[in-house]
């Protein structure tokens, strides 16, 4: 997943490129295209499970027997006719029509799966052979001939995104971030039962269900049943698509979740996730005032009878739907959680249930087309008698990795970070204690793998300064000027000192890093264990830290008295100075340097989570920390206006001094901005050329 948004942004601009260079709109170009994303994906599915099944096929009589449809349902994957496959259609010859080709494939896979009826695009016949011809070379990129799901998922929704931009879409409504979707799935663990998302868009929920349970080792189609419901046509069909690349089946259908409830899942659901659209206006109170999904009444009406804000809406059809012991968590609009009027009456009688579980706000930047901060509500109907008057206020908006200039998400240490505060909240002290195993595993993995990336490091270092050695003897018997003379010693002395420095301090931390994964070679399991691990490898994490800085500092050295060599001392006219050998070597040392400096860092990045949990819960159990968690109670909260807003109860973090300030991640972060803004400056200019050329200016 390294290198995944640098594929993204090729294929998106390859892809774009070729419409931008037809006649074909956003809206009539992006159901192909992701038609073709979802062929790519399932041949990708279809070959890894196809090696599986080959693998484990019974035989008798010497007899193997044939591979039949149903194999690859057991593997998760779609059975492919032979036309159906991509390699097939990308070998066709040029004068084969290319759009009959693709539509019949598409039919094939339909005529196999009757989930898939009418869902998939046919519409290629409006594109000429080339185009679909370079099409398909574009989505046949090396990286995605062996790509994952994961892989095709984030490509997927990359793609949703973008055509959202251009107008595909209804302000991309259609789909939920991952880290959102994930934060949801986490908390709630949908593991068993029904499990419904009445907004359901492109079916994340449900993937991201899937994944939970891949996890811990079980089928989605064995686990869990998926129900959807989605007012246009259009999004079912984006929805059962993606589905079906993840070997997934929902019973998805189109409903206006205001006015029908087509499933009629009214106190049935075990899980309820959603991202519903915010702040929607208009609702007709005369057609839905005596539904039964709104148990606490309606929220605001104005003089024309319509609902003024569907927030609260959405709430109360989420809290109908579940059983009595379901859970829900879904994505809203940050002011609902202090709305007035009408809607405070609804959420008070709704916290008075007892049933809201958790409320965790969420920074900006979040949704790729709006910039708005948001809140996940969390309603658990089976929580225990002792919790019953009690909902926990977690505030994550400074918790966030900025992916570009205008998209954050969560790390995936964040988002486990943030799910361990609501094991503890349950009194989950073991998920939370094999959490902090995990990355005492992860930093003794990656410690044991330094020595060797060191020494790689190491050897090139000393190749290097061989090579500058041979040239020492040209410097000193030469008639250089002594300032010359002087100022390439200083530059020797000081790469000699900086490359000694570290090959000193390097030798030690080796030693102690070498007794410390001795020692906690049993990995450790209790709390006080783990906070003695901690303790110990402490001193370890500001070492690795400082030697970063003294790997760096030996490269530039060195690479100064190179520089020294060519621009002062003119070595480019000596026969014993190679000037392309010199800067070989230099890229290879600073290509090891990279290599060197990133697996110093994974050790300490992985202790670093661990004291960012043990910091703040140091008896592993759940207390209020100032700016990030608090868990409050009925009275506190009728005290504030029945507000559920966690910043009005968390309060503000003291304010520290942070003496581990991560300037390389603040630079990273900058460098993020600058080349964001560069890139729409860039395209910016490219329409104001554009334009001009249009008005033969």
């Amino acid at each position: 997943m390294e290198n995944v948004a640098q594929i993204e942004k090729k294929l998106w601009e390859a892809a774009d490129y070729l419409r931008a260079n037809s006649k074909l709109t956003s809206t009539e170009y992006y159901m192909p295209v992701l038609g073709l994303i979802f062929l790519r994906h399932a041949y990708n599915r279809f070959l890894k499970a196809e090696d599986e099944i080959k693998q484990h096929l019974p035989s008798r009589g010497g007899v193997t027997r044939a591979i039949t449809k149903d194999d690859f349902v057991s593997k998760g994957a779609l059975f492919l006719r032979e036309h159906a496959k991509f390699d097939y259609l990308l070998n066709l010859s040029a004068d084969n029509d290319k759009g009959q080709a693709i539509s019949k494939a598409m039919e094939a896979i339909e005529e196999d799966y009757e989930a898939l009826k009418g869902v998939l695009p046919k519409e290629y016949h409006i594109f000429d052979n080339d185009l679909l011809t370079n099409l398909l070379k574009v989505f046949n990129n090396k990286a995605l001939q062996t790509a994952n799901g994961d892989v095709f998922g984030r490509i997927y929704e990359y793609f949703l995104m973008n055509f959202a931009i251009e107008g595909a879409q209804d302000k991309g409504e259609f789909f939920t971030p991952v880290s959102l979707v994930e934060t949801i799935v986490n908390i709630i663990e949908p593991d068993h039962g029904m499990v419904l998302d009445p907004a359901c868009g492109s079916g994340g929920m449900f993937v991201q269900t899937s994944h939970f349970l891949e996890e811990s080792g079980r089928k989605a189609y064995q686990a869990v049943t998926f129900y959807g419901q989605e007012k246009t046509e259009t999004t079912i069909r984006l929805a059962k698509m993606n589905l079906a690349v993840h070997g997934l089946e929902g019973n998805i259908v189109e409903g206006n979740t205001f006015y029908d409830d087509k499933h009629e899942l009214f106190s049935k659901c075990d899980f309820v996730m959603a991202n519903p659209p915010f702040n929607v206006d208009k609702v007709d109170s005369e057609k839905i005032k005596g539904d039964v999904r709104l148990p606490f009444g309606l929220p605001g009406v104005n003089k024309e009878k319509q609902v003024s804000n569907g927030n609260y809406l959405w709430i109360s059809f989420f809290y109908s739907y579940l059983n009595d012991k379901g859970r829900a968590g879904f994505v809203m609009s940050s002011q609902a959680s202090s709305a007035g009027n009408q809607d405070k009456e609804v959420r008070r009688k709704l916290i008075e249930t007892g049933h809201v579980d958790v409320m965790v706000a969420i920074g900006s930047n979040f949704f790729y087309t709006r910039t708005v901060p948001c809140e996940l509500w969390f309603f658990d109907k089976a929580k225990p008698e002792e919790r019953k008057d009690k909902v926990l206020m977690l505030d994550a908006r400074g918790i966030y990795r900025k992916v570009t200039r205008t998209i954050n998400d969560f790390s995936p240490e964040q988002l486990k970070n943030l799910t361990a505060i609501t094991w503890l909240y349950r009194g989950h002290t073991t998920g939370y204690l094999a959490l902090i195993k995990q990355y005492y595993a992860s930093i003794s993995k990656e410690a044991a793998l330094l020595p060797g990336r060191m020494d790689e490091f190491s050897a090139m270092l000393a190749k290097y300064a061989e090579k500058l050695d041979e040239f020492l003897h040209w410097v000193l018997t030469s008639n250089l000027d002594a300032a010359l003379q002087q100022s390439y010693q200083e530059a020797v002395g000081e790469a000699q000192a900086a490359v000694e420095r570290y090959r000193q301090d390097w030798a030690t931390l080796e030693e102690k890093l070498a007794i410390w994964l001795k020692n906690y070679a049993v990995l450790p399991e209790t709390n006080q264990e783990h906070q003695a691990a901690s303790d110990a490898f402490a001193p370890l994490a500001a070492e690795l830290k400082a030697l970063r800085k003294e790997l760096d500092a030996a490269v530039k050295a060195l690479l100064r008295v190179s520089d020294v060599v060519e621009k002062e001392l003119d070595a480019k006219k000596q026969p014993t100075w190679d000037g392309r050998e010199m800067n070989r070597l230099g890229k290879e040392l600073d290509a090891l340097r990279q290599v060197a400096n990133e697996q110093l860092k994974l050790p300490r990045y992985f202790y670093k989570q661990i004291h960012w949990l043990q910091s703040r819960f140091p008896d592993a159990v759940l207390v209020d920390v100032p700016g990030l968690v608090k868990l409050a109670d009925r009275s506190e909260i009728e005290q504030k206006d029945w507000s559920l807003t966690p910043g009005r109860y968390v309060g503000v973090a003291p304010q520290e001094m942070d003496e581990d300030f991560d300037f390389e991640q603040a630079m990273r972060d900058i460098h993020v901005e600058l080349a964001g803004w560069n890139e729409e400056a860039v395209k910016l200019g490219k329409e104001i050329q554009a334009n001009f050329e249009e008005l033969g200016i």
